[in-house]
C-alpha cells in the first residue's frame, strides 16, 4: 500500500456496529464497550436465539439488537460507515471483507493479515475508503502494543546508537490449574495441533533459523520466578519491520513464541508422534480423542500470560532492558482469554467510530503514538501487563 492510502482518511462511520459471531472469544469487557460507544449494535449468530441468549449469558440482555446470520441478511443490513466485526474463524474474514468493501463498510477481526485480506484492505482503501483493521486481539494484538512501546521506549533512551538487540514475545492460553496433560481445551484443538506441524521462522544466535517441527525447539522459560516452557511459533521475522526495529540495531535474537506450563513437552509426547507423520486424517482423529480427554470444563478457570521484552546492549557497555509481563486468570463470568481477545477489539471499534483510524489496513496500532493511547486505555482495564525497566551505564559513567 502507498504511504498516500495508508495515510487517506476513511469514510465516516455511521455509529452502528455489527458484531459477528458469539463464540469463545466474545466477552462481556468487548461487547459491552461496543454497546456503549456505538450508536446501534447489532449481534449475530446461528439464529437469533442463540444470540439473544448469548447476550443474557454476558448479562448484557437488552443492550443489541440480535439477528440470524445468513450472507443475503447481513448484506441486506449492512449500510455505508457501518463497521463489521468478524469474530468467525479467520476463513470466513475475505468474505466478510468483501461484503464490506461492496457496502462502503468498515471491517475488523483479531487475526493474523493474510495476503488475501492485505490485498483487499488496499483494494478498497482507494475504492471505499474503508479501514480494515486485523490483529486487534491477544495474540496477535496485545502483543503487538507491547513490542511498539518497548521499541520506542529503547529508541528514546540510546538514540541512533548503533546496539545488539535481544528481543522475545511469548504468549499462552493455559489452564490456571494445570492437570497431568498441562492442557486443556476450551475448542476444537485441531487448529492447535495444525500449528504444531507449521515450520517456525525466527532469529537466533545472530542467524536466521527455520524449526520444521516447532516443540522440537522448547526451552525453558522463567518468568516472575515461575517454570514455563517456550518455542517459536509462525515466521517471526516480518514483524521487525512491523515493529519498527531500527536498521542500525543488529538483531542477536529475535522471536514470536507460544508459552506453555512446565512438563508440557514430556506430556505431549503423543502429539508429537502424530503430527510428525504426517497423516492429516489421524491428526484430526486425534484431536477429536483430545478434546473428549481433556476438555475446559464449566468450573475450569482459564489464564493468560503474555510476556514481550526487549534488551540493548552497546559495545561500551551500556545496557538497557524493558520488559512487560501480563498475567490474567478468569473468573466465573468472564475468562481470561475473552476479555484479552474481545476488549483489544472492541477499543479498536471505538477508534474507528471516532474516525481516528486511516483508510487501509491497520493491524492493531501501527504506530508507537497509536499503541500508547491503546495501552492506557487497556492499562485502566488491567491489561496492559506489568512494566519493568533497568539500564546499567559503563563503570565510571554518571547516571
Amino acid at each position: 500500500m502507498s504511504s498516500d492510502l495508508a495515510a487517506a482518511a476513511a469514510a465516516p462511520a455511521s455509529g452502528t456496529v455489527h458484531w459477528i459471531g458469539t463464540g469463545l472469544s466474545t466477552g462481556r469487557s468487548g461487547l459491552s464497550l461496543v454497546c456503549e460507544r456505538a450508536r446501534r449494535v447489532v449481534l449475530w449468530d446461528r439464529t437469533a436465539e442463540r444470540a439473544a441468549a448469548r447476550l443474557a449469558a454476558l448479562g448484557l440482555a437488552g443492550r443489541a439488537e440480535v439477528r440470524a446470520l445468513t450472507p443475503a441478511a447481513l448484506a441486506a443490513e449492512t449500510g455505508a460507515g457501518d463497521v463489521l466485526v468478524s469474530m468467525l474463524p479467520a476463513t470466513e474474514h475475505a468474505p466478510l471483507l468483501g461484503l464490506a468493501a461492496d457496502r462502503g463498510a468498515h471491517f475488523a477481526c483479531t487475526s493474523y493479515t493474510s495476503p488475501e485480506l492485505a490485498e483487499q484492505a488496499q483494494r478498497t482503501a482507494a475504492r471505499a475508503r474503508t479501514v480494515v483493521l486485523t490483529e486487534a486481539g491477544l495474540d496477535p494484538g496485545i502483543d503487538h502494543l507491547m513490542a511498539h512501546d518497548l521499541v520506542a521506549r529503547a529508541r528514546e533512551a540510546f538514540g541512533p546508537s548503533p546496539a545488539t538487540a535481544v528481543f522475545t514475545s511469548h504468549c499462552g492460553g493455559l489452564p490456571a490449574v494445570p492437570g497431568p496433560f498441562r492442557y486443556r481445551f476450551s475448542w476444537a484443538p485441531y487448529g492447535v495441533l495444525a500449528a504444531l506441524g507449521t515450520p517456525a521462522r525466527h532469529i537466533a544466535g545472530c542467524a536466521e533459523i527455520t524449526v520444521p517441527r516447532p516443540w522440537e525447539a522448547t526451552a525453558p522459560l522463567t518468568l516472575d520466578g515461575e517454570e514455563f516452557e517456550a518455542y517459536p511459533n509462525r515466521d517471526s521475522l516480518p514483524f521487525v519491520a512491523q515493529y519498527g526495529i531500527p536498521y542500525y540495531w543488529h538483531l542477536d535474537t529475535f522471536v514470536r513464541g507460544t508459552l506453555r506450563n512446565a512438563g508440557w513437552h514430556d506430556a505431549w509426547k503423543e502429539v508429537f508422534e502424530t503430527v510428525s507423520a504426517g497423516d492429516p486424517g489421524a491428526v484430526r482423529a486425534l484431536a477429536y480423542d483430545l478434546a473428549a480427554r481433556h476438555p475446559a470444563g464449566p468450573d475450569d478457570r482459564d489464564r493468560v500470560v503474555l510476556s514481550v521484552s526487549l534488551e540493548l546492549r552497546t559495545r561500551s557497555g551500556e545496557r538497557w532492558r524493558g520488559s512487560r509481563l501480563l498475567d490474567l486468570t478468569g473468573g466465573p463470568d468472564e475468562s481470561a482469554m475473552a476479555r484479552c481477545v474481545s476488549l483489544p477489539v472492541a477499543y479498536g471499534v471505538t477508534r474507528i467510530l471516532a474516525g481516528a483510524l486511516p483508510a487501509g489496513l491497520n493491524r492493531a496500532a501501527e504506530t508507537p503514538r497509536e499503541a500508547s493511547r491503546w495501552l492506557s486505555f487497556l492499562g485502566a482495564h488491567g491489561l496492559a501487563g506489568r512494566y519493568e525497566e533497568t539500564a546499567r551505564l559503563p563503570t565510571g559513567v554518571p547516571a
